[in-house]
Protein backbone atom coordinates (compact mmCIF):
# COMPACT_ATOMS: atom_id res chain seq x y z
CA UNK A 1 0.00 0.00 0.00
CA UNK A 2 1.46 3.44 -1.11
CA UNK A 3 4.72 2.34 -2.02
CA UNK A 4 5.83 4.47 -4.73
CA UNK A 5 4.34 7.12 -2.29
CA UNK A 6 6.63 5.67 0.63
CA UNK A 7 9.99 5.78 -1.49
CA UNK A 8 9.49 9.37 -3.23
CA UNK A 9 9.03 10.82 0.51
CA UNK A 10 12.12 9.20 1.47
CA UNK A 11 14.53 10.32 -1.28
CA UNK A 12 13.04 13.64 -1.04
CA UNK A 13 13.51 14.21 2.68
CA UNK A 14 17.34 12.74 2.10
CA UNK A 15 17.75 15.95 0.24
CA UNK A 16 18.47 17.59 3.60
CA UNK A 17 20.63 14.95 5.09
CA UNK A 18 23.90 16.78 6.29
CA UNK A 19 22.38 20.15 6.51
CA UNK A 20 22.83 22.09 9.60
CA UNK A 21 19.37 24.20 9.55
CA UNK A 22 16.47 24.10 7.82
CA UNK A 23 16.76 27.26 5.20
CA UNK A 24 14.25 28.59 2.26
CA UNK A 25 17.10 27.60 -0.15
CA UNK A 26 17.49 24.27 0.80
CA UNK A 27 13.74 22.87 1.84
CA UNK A 28 13.06 24.34 -1.49
CA UNK A 29 14.75 21.15 -3.24
CA UNK A 30 12.44 18.97 -1.11
CA UNK A 31 8.83 20.31 -1.57
CA UNK A 32 9.50 20.24 -5.21
CA UNK A 33 10.29 16.44 -4.79
CA UNK A 34 7.45 16.00 -2.32
CA UNK A 35 5.04 18.02 -5.22
CA UNK A 36 6.40 15.53 -7.52
CA UNK A 37 5.84 12.69 -5.72
CA UNK A 38 2.08 13.84 -4.62
CA UNK A 39 1.13 14.19 -8.39
CA UNK A 40 2.87 10.77 -9.00
CA UNK A 41 0.09 9.45 -6.78
CA UNK A 42 -2.12 11.07 -8.38
CA UNK A 43 -3.33 14.09 -5.60
CA UNK A 44 -4.73 16.63 -7.54
CA UNK A 45 -2.06 19.50 -8.08
CA UNK A 46 -4.26 22.01 -6.48
CA UNK A 47 -4.52 19.72 -3.14
CA UNK A 48 -0.36 18.87 -3.73
CA UNK A 49 0.67 22.42 -4.28
CA UNK A 50 -1.49 23.72 -1.00
CA UNK A 51 0.10 20.93 1.27
CA UNK A 52 3.45 21.71 0.11
CA UNK A 53 2.85 25.92 0.83
CA UNK A 54 1.54 24.74 4.83
CA UNK A 55 5.01 22.57 5.06
CA UNK A 56 7.02 25.07 3.62
CA UNK A 57 5.18 27.53 6.10
CA UNK A 58 5.43 25.58 9.33
CA UNK A 59 9.16 24.43 8.45
CA UNK A 60 10.70 28.10 7.72
CA UNK A 61 9.09 28.80 11.00
CA UNK A 62 10.80 26.11 13.01
CA UNK A 63 13.40 26.61 15.23
CA UNK A 64 15.95 22.70 14.81
CA UNK A 65 17.10 21.47 18.23
CA UNK A 66 20.24 20.81 18.15
CA UNK A 67 19.20 16.83 19.05
CA UNK A 68 16.90 17.09 15.76
CA UNK A 69 18.54 16.94 12.58
CA UNK A 70 16.27 18.97 9.98
CA UNK A 71 15.29 15.85 7.97
CA UNK A 72 13.81 14.68 10.72
CA UNK A 73 11.82 17.98 11.40
CA UNK A 74 10.27 18.09 8.34
CA UNK A 75 9.17 14.64 8.17
CA UNK A 76 7.17 15.40 11.54
CA UNK A 77 6.29 17.95 9.72
CA UNK A 78 5.04 16.59 6.80
CA UNK A 79 3.60 13.44 8.92
CA UNK A 80 1.33 16.33 10.53
CA UNK A 81 0.23 17.84 7.33
CA UNK A 82 -0.81 14.63 6.13
CA UNK A 83 -3.03 13.30 9.12
CA UNK A 84 -4.13 16.96 8.48
CA UNK A 85 -5.20 16.48 4.76
CA UNK A 86 -6.90 13.00 5.46
CA UNK A 87 -8.77 14.71 8.28
CA UNK A 88 -7.19 14.86 11.69
CA UNK A 89 -9.76 12.58 13.60
CA UNK A 90 -11.30 9.24 12.57
CA UNK A 91 -15.17 9.17 12.67
CA UNK A 92 -16.87 6.01 12.77
CA UNK A 93 -20.46 5.30 10.91
CA UNK A 94 -22.90 6.77 13.41
CA UNK A 95 -26.05 4.55 13.93
CA UNK A 96 -28.98 6.52 14.77
CA UNK A 97 -32.23 5.43 15.32
CA UNK A 98 -34.46 2.33 15.41
CA UNK A 99 -33.46 0.84 13.32
CA UNK A 100 -30.28 2.99 12.61
CA UNK A 101 -30.23 3.00 8.53
CA UNK A 102 -27.12 3.00 6.53
CA UNK A 103 -27.43 3.84 2.58
CA UNK A 104 -24.42 2.74 0.37
CA UNK A 105 -23.88 4.81 -2.76
CA UNK A 106 -21.08 4.43 -5.67
CA UNK A 107 -20.09 3.64 -8.74
CA UNK A 108 -20.41 0.32 -10.88
CA UNK A 109 -17.85 -1.58 -9.87
CA UNK A 110 -16.33 -0.16 -6.45
CA UNK A 111 -17.38 -3.10 -4.69
CA UNK A 112 -20.33 -1.86 -2.69
CA UNK A 113 -22.05 -4.89 -2.51
CA UNK A 114 -18.77 -6.72 -0.83
CA UNK A 115 -18.67 -3.73 1.44
CA UNK A 116 -22.10 -3.67 2.37
CA UNK A 117 -21.76 -7.56 3.69
CA UNK A 118 -18.06 -6.42 5.48
CA UNK A 119 -20.26 -3.77 6.86
CA UNK A 120 -22.86 -5.79 8.24
CA UNK A 121 -20.07 -8.29 9.97
CA UNK A 122 -18.31 -5.31 11.44
CA UNK A 123 -21.45 -3.82 12.52
CA UNK A 124 -22.86 -7.49 13.68
CA UNK A 125 -19.01 -7.99 16.04
CA UNK A 126 -20.37 -4.27 18.00
CA UNK A 127 -23.70 -6.68 19.13
CA UNK A 128 -26.40 -5.09 16.97
CA UNK A 129 -28.90 -7.06 14.77
CA UNK A 130 -28.04 -5.92 10.96
CA UNK A 131 -30.48 -6.71 7.77
CA UNK A 132 -28.87 -6.20 4.87
CA UNK A 133 -31.38 -4.99 1.82
CA UNK A 134 -30.79 -5.53 -1.91
CA UNK A 135 -31.99 -2.85 -3.39
CA UNK A 136 -29.92 -3.27 -6.39
CA UNK A 137 -32.80 -3.96 -8.97
CA UNK A 138 -30.42 -3.47 -12.07
CA UNK A 139 -27.37 -5.76 -12.29
CA UNK A 140 -27.83 -9.47 -12.94
CA UNK A 141 -27.07 -11.78 -9.80
CA UNK A 142 -26.84 -8.93 -7.60
CA UNK A 143 -29.46 -10.20 -5.17
CA UNK A 144 -28.15 -13.52 -5.10
CA UNK A 145 -24.17 -12.18 -4.59
CA UNK A 146 -25.75 -10.29 -1.44
CA UNK A 147 -27.34 -13.41 -0.35
CA UNK A 148 -24.33 -15.34 -0.67
CA UNK A 149 -22.83 -12.59 1.71
CA UNK A 150 -25.32 -12.53 4.10
CA UNK A 151 -25.11 -16.07 4.38
CA UNK A 152 -21.05 -15.52 5.09
CA UNK A 153 -21.36 -13.42 7.79
CA UNK A 154 -24.46 -14.49 9.55
CA UNK A 155 -27.15 -11.75 9.05
CA UNK A 156 -30.34 -12.04 6.76
CA UNK A 157 -31.29 -10.12 3.38
CA UNK A 158 -34.41 -8.68 2.79
CA UNK A 159 -34.99 -8.88 -1.22
CA UNK A 160 -38.03 -8.82 -3.04
CA UNK A 161 -36.82 -10.84 -6.32
CA UNK A 162 -39.80 -9.66 -9.17
CA UNK A 163 -40.48 -6.09 -7.28
CA UNK A 164 -38.33 -3.49 -9.44
CA UNK A 165 -39.09 -0.67 -7.51
CA UNK A 166 -35.87 0.64 -5.81
CA UNK A 167 -37.46 2.78 -3.10
CA UNK A 168 -40.51 0.62 -2.40
CA UNK A 169 -38.49 -2.52 -1.17
CA UNK A 170 -35.89 -0.05 0.72
CA UNK A 171 -39.29 0.85 2.71
CA UNK A 172 -40.25 -2.80 2.59
CA UNK A 173 -37.07 -3.53 4.48
CA UNK A 174 -37.19 -1.15 7.46
CA UNK A 175 -40.73 -2.01 8.05
CA UNK A 176 -39.35 -5.62 7.71
CA UNK A 177 -36.64 -4.70 10.80
CA UNK A 178 -38.94 -3.21 13.04
CA UNK A 179 -41.37 -6.33 12.80
CA UNK A 180 -38.49 -9.11 13.46
CA UNK A 181 -35.90 -7.08 15.81
CA UNK A 182 -33.37 -5.71 13.42
CA UNK A 183 -31.80 -2.49 14.29
CA UNK A 184 -29.72 -1.68 11.66
CA UNK A 185 -30.81 -1.70 7.88
CA UNK A 186 -27.77 -1.50 5.19
CA UNK A 187 -29.35 -0.56 1.87
CA UNK A 188 -27.38 -1.88 -0.98
CA UNK A 189 -27.86 0.33 -3.94
CA UNK A 190 -27.38 -0.11 -7.77
CA UNK A 191 -24.32 1.26 -9.08
CA UNK A 192 -24.56 3.98 -11.14
CA UNK A 193 -22.60 7.02 -13.05
CA UNK A 194 -22.80 10.47 -11.93
CA UNK A 195 -23.69 11.39 -15.48
CA UNK A 196 -26.62 8.80 -15.49
CA UNK A 197 -29.34 11.22 -14.33
CA UNK A 198 -32.09 9.01 -13.77
CA UNK A 199 -29.89 6.85 -11.80
CA UNK A 200 -29.20 9.66 -9.92
CA UNK A 201 -32.78 10.69 -9.27
CA UNK A 202 -33.33 7.28 -8.06
CA UNK A 203 -30.91 7.07 -5.51
CA UNK A 204 -31.96 10.44 -3.90
CA UNK A 205 -35.27 9.10 -3.87
CA UNK A 206 -34.49 6.15 -1.75
CA UNK A 207 -32.45 8.23 0.74
CA UNK A 208 -35.27 10.83 0.92
CA UNK A 209 -37.78 8.32 1.45
CA UNK A 210 -35.91 6.13 4.05
CA UNK A 211 -33.87 9.33 5.89
CA UNK A 212 -30.51 7.70 6.32
CA UNK A 213 -29.13 8.16 9.70
CA UNK A 214 -26.06 7.57 7.51
CA UNK A 215 -24.77 7.42 3.88
CA UNK A 216 -21.48 6.54 2.71
CA UNK A 217 -20.15 6.84 -0.86
CA UNK A 218 -17.91 3.76 -1.88
CA UNK A 219 -14.43 4.63 -3.53
CA UNK A 220 -12.00 2.30 -5.82
CA UNK A 221 -9.00 3.80 -4.31
CA UNK A 222 -7.25 1.95 -7.39
CA UNK A 223 -9.28 4.57 -9.73
CA UNK A 224 -7.28 7.32 -8.11
CA UNK A 225 -8.01 10.86 -8.93
CA UNK A 226 -11.04 9.78 -10.83
CA UNK A 227 -12.48 8.77 -7.85
CA UNK A 228 -12.17 12.15 -6.41
CA UNK A 229 -13.90 13.75 -9.25
CA UNK A 230 -16.52 11.53 -9.21
CA UNK A 231 -17.28 11.72 -5.64
CA UNK A 232 -17.35 15.91 -6.07
CA UNK A 233 -20.23 14.91 -8.09
CA UNK A 234 -22.12 12.82 -6.09
CA UNK A 235 -21.65 14.56 -2.94
CA UNK A 236 -22.98 17.93 -4.67
CA UNK A 237 -26.28 15.39 -5.37
CA UNK A 238 -26.54 12.90 -1.98
CA UNK A 239 -24.71 15.37 0.29
CA UNK A 240 -23.21 11.85 1.94
CA UNK A 241 -21.87 11.73 5.55
CA UNK A 242 -19.12 9.85 5.12
CA UNK A 243 -16.70 7.63 2.58
CA UNK A 244 -15.32 4.12 2.25
CA UNK A 245 -11.70 3.32 0.60
CA UNK A 246 -11.93 -0.32 -0.63
CA UNK A 247 -9.02 -2.27 -3.05
CA UNK A 248 -6.44 -0.30 -0.41
CA UNK A 249 -4.30 -3.65 -0.51
CA UNK A 250 -4.33 -3.41 -3.93
CA UNK A 251 -1.91 -1.75 -6.35
CA UNK A 252 -3.13 1.89 -5.52
CA UNK A 253 -1.05 5.29 -5.70
CA UNK A 254 -3.48 6.90 -3.12
CA UNK A 255 -4.63 9.47 -4.87
CA UNK A 256 -7.85 8.87 -3.22
CA UNK A 257 -7.04 8.87 0.16
CA UNK A 258 -5.25 11.95 0.34
CA UNK A 259 -6.85 14.10 -1.93
CA UNK A 260 -10.93 13.35 -0.81
CA UNK A 261 -11.06 15.06 2.20
CA UNK A 262 -9.83 18.44 0.47
CA UNK A 263 -11.86 18.02 -2.50
CA UNK A 264 -15.25 17.10 -0.61
CA UNK A 265 -14.95 18.19 3.04
CA UNK A 266 -16.45 14.75 3.94
CA UNK A 267 -14.35 12.58 6.38
CA UNK A 268 -12.93 8.66 5.28
CA UNK A 269 -14.79 6.60 7.56
CA UNK A 270 -14.32 2.97 6.86
CA UNK A 271 -11.11 1.29 4.26
CA UNK A 272 -11.24 -1.97 3.13
CA UNK A 273 -8.50 -3.92 2.54
CA UNK A 274 -8.58 -7.49 1.62
CA UNK A 275 -11.23 -10.37 0.05
CA UNK A 276 -12.17 -11.38 3.54
CA UNK A 277 -15.78 -10.53 5.09
CA UNK A 278 -13.91 -9.06 8.33
CA UNK A 279 -11.18 -7.14 6.12
CA UNK A 280 -13.00 -3.85 6.92
CA UNK A 281 -11.76 -1.22 9.37
CA UNK A 282 -11.63 2.19 10.63
CA UNK A 283 -9.76 4.83 9.47
CA UNK A 284 -7.35 6.52 11.08
CA UNK A 285 -5.42 9.33 9.44
CA UNK A 286 -2.60 9.35 11.95
CA UNK A 287 -1.88 5.99 11.47
CA UNK A 288 -2.50 6.28 7.38
CA UNK A 289 0.46 9.25 7.44
CA UNK A 290 2.45 6.48 9.45
CA UNK A 291 2.27 4.02 7.44
CA UNK A 292 2.66 6.30 4.37
CA UNK A 293 6.05 7.58 5.81
CA UNK A 294 7.35 3.77 6.86
CA UNK A 295 6.73 4.59 10.41
CA UNK A 296 4.70 0.96 10.60
CA UNK A 297 1.21 0.58 12.41
CA UNK A 298 1.39 -0.53 15.94
CA UNK A 299 -1.56 0.48 17.15
CA UNK A 300 -3.74 -1.39 14.34
CA UNK A 301 -1.75 -4.73 14.79
CA UNK A 302 -2.45 -4.78 18.73
CA UNK A 303 -6.22 -3.90 18.26
CA UNK A 304 -6.36 -6.93 15.46
CA UNK A 305 -4.32 -9.16 17.92
CA UNK A 306 -6.99 -8.20 20.66
CA UNK A 307 -9.78 -9.36 18.55
CA UNK A 308 -8.35 -12.99 17.79
CA UNK A 309 -7.12 -13.07 21.31
CA UNK A 310 -8.68 -15.84 23.21
CA UNK A 311 -7.52 -15.64 26.71
CA UNK A 312 -8.19 -19.43 28.18
CA UNK A 313 -6.14 -20.74 25.23
CA UNK A 314 -3.72 -18.01 25.94
CA UNK A 315 -3.32 -19.39 29.81
CA UNK A 316 -3.02 -22.82 28.70
CA UNK A 317 -0.28 -22.37 26.04
CA UNK A 318 1.68 -20.48 28.84
CA UNK A 319 1.62 -23.15 30.94
CA UNK A 320 2.26 -25.88 28.38
CA UNK A 321 5.21 -23.56 27.25
CA UNK A 322 6.25 -23.61 30.91
CA UNK A 323 6.19 -27.45 31.05
CA UNK A 324 7.94 -27.63 28.17
CA UNK A 325 5.08 -29.49 26.99
CA UNK A 326 4.43 -27.15 23.82
CA UNK A 327 3.40 -29.71 20.25
CA UNK A 328 2.55 -29.44 17.51
CA UNK A 329 -1.02 -28.99 18.45
CA UNK A 330 -0.79 -25.57 20.02
CA UNK A 331 1.10 -24.82 16.89
CA UNK A 332 -1.14 -25.52 14.31
CA UNK A 333 -3.77 -23.74 17.02
CA UNK A 334 -1.38 -20.60 17.05
CA UNK A 335 -0.97 -20.45 13.68
CA UNK A 336 -4.90 -20.51 12.98
CA UNK A 337 -4.90 -17.34 15.42
CA UNK A 338 -2.35 -15.55 13.13
CA UNK A 339 -4.23 -16.32 9.89
CA UNK A 340 -7.35 -14.89 11.61
CA UNK A 341 -5.52 -12.13 11.79
CA UNK A 342 -5.21 -11.34 8.29
CA UNK A 343 -2.69 -10.63 5.24
CA UNK A 344 0.68 -12.15 6.91
CA UNK A 345 2.32 -9.28 4.74
CA UNK A 346 -0.01 -6.61 5.21
CA UNK A 347 0.25 -7.75 9.14
CA UNK A 348 4.45 -7.38 8.87
CA UNK A 349 4.18 -4.19 6.82
CA UNK A 350 2.62 -2.80 10.38
CA UNK A 351 6.29 -2.79 12.34
CA UNK A 352 8.31 0.07 11.84
CA UNK A 353 10.94 -0.37 9.12
CA UNK A 354 9.74 -3.36 8.30
CA UNK A 355 7.36 -2.77 5.26
CA UNK A 356 10.15 -1.60 2.98
CA UNK A 357 12.24 -4.92 3.68
CA UNK A 358 9.61 -6.60 2.69
CA UNK A 359 8.98 -4.62 -0.76
CA UNK A 360 10.64 -6.99 -3.22
CA UNK A 361 9.54 -9.89 -0.88
CA UNK A 362 6.99 -12.06 -2.18
CA UNK A 363 5.21 -13.49 0.77
CA UNK A 364 2.38 -15.61 0.02
CA UNK A 365 -0.77 -15.21 1.85
CA UNK A 366 -1.06 -18.54 2.27
CA UNK A 367 2.33 -18.77 3.62
CA UNK A 368 1.59 -21.33 6.34
CA UNK A 369 0.41 -23.65 4.06
CA UNK A 370 3.68 -26.07 3.62
CA UNK A 371 4.07 -26.22 7.54
CA UNK A 372 0.25 -26.97 7.70
CA UNK A 373 0.78 -29.33 5.28
CA UNK A 374 3.81 -31.14 7.14
CA UNK A 375 1.74 -31.28 10.45
CA UNK A 376 -1.35 -32.52 8.84
CA UNK A 377 0.44 -35.59 7.60
CA UNK A 378 1.68 -36.42 11.10
CA UNK A 379 -0.15 -39.24 13.56
CA UNK A 380 -2.03 -37.93 16.39
CA UNK A 381 0.83 -39.11 18.52
CA UNK A 382 3.70 -37.59 16.80
CA UNK A 383 2.02 -34.05 17.22
CA UNK A 384 1.59 -34.56 20.52
CA UNK A 385 5.06 -36.05 21.30
CA UNK A 386 7.42 -34.64 18.49
CA UNK A 387 10.50 -36.26 20.20
CA UNK A 388 8.99 -39.47 18.07
CA UNK A 389 9.95 -38.18 14.68
CA UNK A 390 12.63 -40.31 13.84
CA UNK A 391 14.28 -40.66 10.31
CA UNK A 392 11.44 -43.41 9.02
CA UNK A 393 9.16 -41.20 10.59
CA UNK A 394 10.24 -38.01 8.24
CA UNK A 395 10.68 -39.42 5.19
CA UNK A 396 6.86 -40.23 5.85
CA UNK A 397 5.48 -37.61 7.03
CA UNK A 398 7.31 -35.54 3.84
CA UNK A 399 6.06 -38.05 1.21
CA UNK A 400 2.78 -37.17 2.77
CA UNK A 401 2.66 -33.55 2.74
CA UNK A 402 4.24 -33.03 -0.87
CA UNK A 403 7.47 -31.89 0.33
CA UNK A 404 11.03 -32.64 0.32
CA UNK A 405 13.14 -33.94 3.22
CA UNK A 406 14.44 -31.13 4.06
CA UNK A 407 11.54 -29.21 4.90
CA UNK A 408 10.07 -31.46 6.88
CA UNK A 409 14.29 -31.48 8.84
CA UNK A 410 13.45 -27.45 8.76
CA UNK A 411 10.63 -27.42 10.58
CA UNK A 412 11.30 -29.94 13.00
CA UNK A 413 14.83 -27.86 13.81
CA UNK A 414 13.32 -24.38 13.97
CA UNK A 415 9.98 -25.44 16.05
CA UNK A 416 12.59 -27.24 18.19
CA UNK A 417 14.38 -23.87 18.60
CA UNK A 418 11.37 -21.69 18.60
CA UNK A 419 9.45 -24.22 21.33
CA UNK A 420 13.28 -23.44 23.48
CA UNK A 421 13.24 -19.63 22.99
CA UNK A 422 9.33 -19.54 24.21
CA UNK A 423 10.35 -21.43 27.29
CA UNK A 424 12.93 -18.62 27.88
CA UNK A 425 11.66 -15.58 27.43
CA UNK A 426 7.29 -16.63 26.59
CA UNK A 427 7.14 -15.57 23.04
CA UNK A 428 8.14 -15.27 19.66
CA UNK A 429 9.09 -12.15 17.54
CA UNK A 430 8.76 -11.64 13.90
CA UNK A 431 11.76 -12.99 13.39
CA UNK A 432 11.26 -16.68 14.17
CA UNK A 433 7.38 -16.01 12.07
CA UNK A 434 9.74 -15.09 9.04
CA UNK A 435 11.64 -17.91 9.88
CA UNK A 436 9.29 -20.38 9.77
CA UNK A 437 7.77 -18.91 6.36
CA UNK A 438 11.35 -19.39 5.11
CA UNK A 439 12.01 -15.69 4.65
CA UNK A 440 14.47 -13.31 7.26
CA UNK A 441 14.85 -10.55 8.95
CA UNK A 442 18.22 -9.45 9.36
Amino acid sequence: MFENLQDKLERAFKTLKGEGRITEINVAETLKEIRKALLDADVSYKVAKTFTDEVKQKALGQSVLTAVKPGQMLTKIVRDELVTLMGKEAEEVALKGNPAVVLIAGLQGSGKTTFSGKLAAFIRKKGRAPLLAACDVYRPAAIDQLKVLGQQVGVHVYAEEENKNAVQIAKNAIDYAKRNGHNVVIIDTAGRLAIDEEMMREIAAVKKAVSPSETLFVVDSMTGQDAVNTAKEFNERLNFDGVVLTKLDGDTRGGAALSIRAVVSKPIKLMSMGEKMDALQVFYPDRMADRILGMGDIVSLVERAQEQYDETEARRIQKRIAKNQFNFNDFISQIQQIKKMGNVKDLLGMLPGIGKALKNIDIDDDAFKKIEAIISSMTPQERATPELINGSRRKRIAAGSGRSIEEVNRLLKQFDDTRKMMKSVGSGGAKNLMNLMGGKIN
